[in-house]
């Protein structure tokens, strides 16, 4: 995680933590964080890197020989919004979670929504992460923003401790609105 504590800390370490606990290799190409959208207005947001298929560090050759699904990896990303710019194309406030294939020179493809609760629990994310690695749930991309190709509605329920991360969020945003 940051070297500073943000809000959204607790909710993501638990969600690592699950995927962990499940057997999902996590690489230590993790993190969260407040980044710029377009310049103006902060959000938070996470990256959980994936290694599903175990093929992150081979060369080229030995990945190829595998045949894996994820050679490069598989992100999940978290994101809370403040809803400021929303009227400029960026997202409505609150949190999402996307996720997103590594390609083999550190790029992502487009980033799909994740049939889940802004603030599933981490059990909801662990199953959405195992249907996207099975391929239950496709991809989407740039032509129909992201929507995933899965007829399977919300999966799981919202965590726990929702309301005390949602708090600490709404009032990092409503700081961030004043500056």
């Amino acid at each position: 995680m940051t070297e500073r504590a943000l809000p959204h800390d607790p909710y993501i370490t638990a969600v690592c933590d699950a995927l962990t606990a499940a057997g999902l290799k996590l690489t230590d190409q993790c993190w969260t964080g407040d980044g710029e959208t377009r310049g103006t207005y902060c959000y938070l947001d996470a990256v959980i890197t994936l290694d599903p298929s175990g093929t992150l560090g081979l060369d080229a050759e030995d990945v190829l020989g595998a045949k894996a699904e994820w050679p490069h990896g598989l992100l999940l990303i978290w994101e809370w919004h403040t809803g400021i710019e929303a009227d400029q194309g960026e997202p409505a406030r609150g949190p999402q979670w996307l996720f997103a294939e590594l390609k083999g020179d550190g790029s992502n493809e487009y980033p799909t929504d994740l049939p889940i609760e802004g603030y599933a629990s981490p059990a909801a994310v662990l199953e959405a992460a195992r249907k996207v690695i099975g391929q239950e749930i496709g991809a989407g991309h740039f032509h129909n923003s992201g929507q995933p190709t899965w007829d399977g509605g919300t999966i799981g329920d919202s965590w726990d401790q929702a309301d005390t991360v949602n708090a600490a969020c709404e009032a990092w945003g409503n700081a961030e609105g004043e500056e």
